[in-house]
C-alpha cells in the first residue's frame, strides 16, 4: 500500500492554481495563506495522523537507479545498487563488465525493489555498462556508469582549527534567481516572506552572489542548513525532512549549481560543510510513500516521540525501554525514524554521503541529530567516510548537557570501552552554554564565568577539543544580540571570546551585524538576510545599510576575523587559562611565535587588573598592542576595563 499522511496533500497546488487562473476545483479557498505570521499549515491541510505504514507495494512514480553512477578506484571494492521499478522482485539480474562481478541480490518486502551488490575489482575502466533483468521473456535494462575520480588539492581540503564557518539558511540569506522559487508539481507552492514558516526564495545562487562578503567578513568555511530536496507541504523552507538524497531542492538550485557553489567557494579559499540527517527523513519521501520493508523505519501501533534524552544512551543504569525510547521515537509527525540497523538502508546512507563528497568535492559535512541513529551505525558511517576521505571534516550535533555525556560522542576518548565512534569532533554545546552563562550571571564558585572555566578544565575529555565546533548561536537557539539583552559589550565580548577560544569558530548568519529575535517561535531566528532580495528597503550587505551600532559590531568581527587568519597562534597555538577571580577571566593562546592575552571583566562596573598573578605567561613581554583598536599598551603591570570588556593583547 502507497503512504499518502496527508488526504489534502494535493490540494495545496489546486489552492494557487485558482489564484494563478488554472482550473481548479470549485468551491475551494483563494488563498492557503491567514493573517498569522507564524502560520505554519496551508489552510486546508492538517497535520498527518499517525498510521503503520506497510511495505505491499504499488504503482511506481518513477523508474530510480541509485547511486544514480559511480566511480573506478575507490578505496571500498563494494558497492550496492538499488533499482526502483515496477514488480521486479522476482526478476533475475545479469551484468557484463570487464573487473565488476555481481555477488548477489537482495529482495525485500515490496515488489518494485531490487538491491545488488556489485564488486569493483583493482583496474576496472570507467565506463558504461547494462545492468539487464530477467523474467520469463521479459527483458528491461538499465544503463549504469562507471566514472574516474577527480583529483585536485582543493577537493575535500576537511576543516581544522583555523578555519572560521559562517552557517546560514540558504532559504533566508539570499535570492540570486526568481526563476526557481516555486514550482507547481511541488507539495508546497510560492513564496510568502510574510510568513516565517513559508518559504522566503533564497537560493544557491544568492549565496554565490554573496561570497565575497564572506571572505571580507574572514569566514573560510561555508556550511549551508539541508541543501537536498525537501517536497514536504509545510515548513519545507529549513531543509531537515529530506524526500530525495540524490537531489538538491530545485527551489535552491540543481545538482550542477551546488557543484558550481563548491567550485567558486574553493576558487575563493572557502571550504564547503554540507549538512546532513540520518535520523529521519519528510514522510514524503519516495521511500517512505512506497515502503522497501516494513522495519526500514521504526514503527509501533501508537505513535511514540523521542524521549529526547540522550543521557540514557551511555546511562549504566538505564532501563531498556528509555534507550529505546531516546532512538527509536520520531523526531516529528512528518519526521519518520529511520532504523540504521536495516542492513540495505545503512549501505544506502553511507553510499550517498560518500557520493556527495566524490561529486561535489565539498570539504565536510556536519550531521544533524547525532545522538538520535543507531550508534553501531554511526560509528561504522565514520570509519567508511574516513577511510575513503581520510581529509574530510566531519563534525555532529550533540544537543546535550554535560561534558562527559557530549565528549562521549567523539572518537577516541576511552569513555567507553570498546567503542569508538569515528566521530572526530561536535557542536559544542557546553562551551556556549558557558559563555551565555558568564555574560548573564556574576561569578560563583561555579555560576558566571566560572563556568567557562570548568569547561574547558574537561577538555581532558576529548581526543582532541580544537576540532570542536564553537559558536554564539544557530538556527535553533535565540540570537545572541537578543540572549545578552542587546548589549554591544557584551555582544563584544562574546565575539571576542569565540573568535580567540580554542575550536572551530562558526558564525550565525546576520550575527555580525546584529540580527536579533528570541527562538519562540524558532522562525524568528531565522529571518531574511536584509539586502538578499530585490524589493528589499535596506541592504546591509553594504556599509551604507547598516545603523552605526551594525557598523560597529561588523567592523568589530572582521577586525578579529582576519586578525585570527593571520595569527597561528589563535587557529592552532596553545591554550593557558587561569582561573578567574572576582568576575575576571584570563587566558592566553600562544606558540613558539606569539602569545595573545584575553582579559575579559564579566562585572558591570569598571576594573583594574593587576597582572602579577598571571606573569609565568608574560615574562620577557614589556608591552601589548590591543588587536580591534589597534592601541598600544605600555604598562603591562596593570591593565583597565570597562565594564563588560574584553581585552585581546597581543604581546610584544
Amino acid at each position: 500500500m502507497k503512504y499518502s499522511p496527508l488526504t489534502t496533500l494535493t490540494i495545496a497546488a489546486l489552492f494557487l492554481s485558482i489564484s494563478w487562473g488554472v482550473p481548479g476545483l470549485a468551491q475551494r479557498p483563494a488563498t492557503i495563506y491567514d493573517d498569522d505570521p507564524a502560520q505554519k499549515i496551508p489552510l486546508g491541510l492538517s497535520k498527518p495522523a499517525y498510521a503503520r505504514i506497510e511495505a505491499d507495494g504499488g504503482p511506481i512514480d518513477q523508474i530510480r537507479v541509485e547511486p544514480p553512477f559511480w566511480w573506478v578506484g575507490m578505496q571500498h571494492p563494494i558497492l550496492e545498487v538499488l533499482i526502483y521499478d515496477q514488480d521486479i522482485r522476482d526478476y533475475s539480474v545479469s551484468v557484463d563488465y570487464p573487473g565488476v562481478k555481481l555477488n548477489g541480490v537482495t529482495r525485500l518486502e515490496n515488489p518494485n525493489y531490487l538491491f545488488l551488490e556489485l564488486e569493483i575489482g583493482p583496474g576496472v575502466k570507467p565506463g558504461k555498462f547494462n545492468i539487464r533483468l530477467s523474467k520469463d521473456n521479459t527483458e528491461r535494462t538499465y544503463s549504469y556508469e562507471l566514472r574516474q575520480r577527480k583529483t585536485s588539492a582543493s577537493r575535500v581540503q576537511g576543516l581544522n582549527s583555523g578555519d572560521l564557518v559562517y552557517l546560514l539558511m540558504p532559504d533566508r540569506f539570499a535570492n540570486g534567481d526568481y526563476s526557481n522559487d516555486s514550482y507547481l508539481d511541488l507539495n508546497q507552492v510560492g513564496v510568502h516572506r510574510g510568513k516565517m514558516y513559508f518559504r522566503h526564495g533564497g537560493d544557491l545562487q544568492g549565496v554565490i552572489d554573496h561570497l565575497d562578503y564572506l571572505v571580507d567578513l574572514g569566514v573560510t568555511a561555508l556550511w549551508l542548513n539541508p541543501v537536498l530536496e525537501n517536497d514536504q507541504p509545510y515548513e519545507s523552507y529549513h531543509g531537515y525532512a529530506v524526500t530525495d538524497h540524490y537531489r538538491i531542492d530545485p527551489r535552491l538550485g540543481t545538482n550542477e549549481k551546488y557543484v558550481e557553489l563548491v567550485e567558486a567557494c574553493h576558487l575563493k579559499g572557502v571550504k564547503v560543510v554540507m549538512d546532513i540527517i540520518h535520523n529521519h527523513v519528510g514522510d514524503q519521501h519516495w521511500f517512505i510513500r512506497d515502503l522497501p520493508d516494513r522495519d526500514w523505519i521504526h514503527q509501533s501501533d501508537q505513535f511514540q516521540i523521542s524521549s529526547f534524552r540522550a543521557p540514557s544512551l551511555m546511562d549504566p543504569y538505564a532501563a531498556r525501554s528509555d534507550r529505546k525510547a531516546m532512538s527509536d521515537g520520531w523526531f516529528d509527525h512528518h519526521m519518520p525514524d529511520l532504523n540504521q540497523q536495516h542492513p540495505q538502508l545503512a549501505n544506502y546512507l553511507i553510499q550517498n554521503n560518500i557520493w556527495w563528497i566524490e561529486y561535489t568535492g565539498q570539504d565536510a559535512y556536519r550531521l544533524d541529530t547525532y545522538a538520535y541513529p543507531d550508534q553501531e551505525f554511526m560509528a561504522e558511517w565514520g570509519r567508511r567516510l574516513q577511510a575513503e576521505f581520510p581529509g574530510l571534516g566531519l563534525f555532529a550535533e550533540t544537543w546535550v548537557h554535560g561534558p562527559a555525556v557530549q565528549a562521549q560522542f567523539t572518537q577516541n576518548n576511552h569513555l567507553r570501552e570498546g567503542y569508538n565512534s569515528h566521530m572526530p569532533a561536535v557542536t559544542d554545546f557546553q562551551l556556549y552554554y558557558a559563555i551565555n552563562e558568564a555574560l548573564s550571571r556574576p561569578q560563583g564558585w561555579t555560576e558566571g564565568v566560572s563556568r567557562i572555566y570548568y569547561t574547558l578544565a574537561q577538555d581532558f575529555l576529548y581526543e582532541d577539543p580544537y576540532r570542536n565546533v564553537t559558536f554564539l548561536d544557530n538556527h535553533d537557539l535565540s540570537r545572541f544580540y537578543s540572549v545578552i539583552g542587546e548589549d554591544l559589550r557584551k555582544y563584544k565580548s562574546g565575539i571576542a571570546f569565540l573568535l580567540t577560544m580554542r575550536g572551530i569558530p562558526s558564525i550565525y548568519y546576520g550575527t555580525e551585524i546584529l540580527m536579533k529575535n528570541f527562538k519562540d517561535p524558532d522562525g524568528k531566528v531565522r529571518e531574511d538576510f536584509p539586502g538578499g532580495w530585490k524589493a528589499d528597503t535596506v541592504n546591509k550587505f553594504f556599509p551604507s545599510g547598516r545603523t552605526a551600532s551594525e557598523q560597529e559590531a561588523f567592523n568589530y568581527v572582521r577586525t578579529l576575523a582576519q586578525y585570527r587568519q593571520k595569527t597561528p597562534a589563535l587557529q592552532h597555538g596553545k591554550l593557558t587559562q587561569f582561573v578567574p577571580v572576582d568576575g575576571i577571566y584570563v587566558y592566553f593562546r600562544h606558540d613558539g611565535e606569539s602569545s595573545i592575552m584575553v582579559v575579559m571583566n564579566t562585572n558591570e562596573d569598571a576594573r583594574k587588573v593587576p597582572t602579577s598573578r598571571y606573569q609565568e605567561r608574560m615574562q620577557g613581554y614589556t608591552s601589548a598592542v590591543e588587536v580591534v583598536s589597534g592601541r598600544k599598551v605600555i604598562n603591562l603591570q596593570e591593565l583597565s576595563l570597562q565594564p563588560y570588556e574584553t581585552l585581546v593583547l597581543e604581546l610584544r
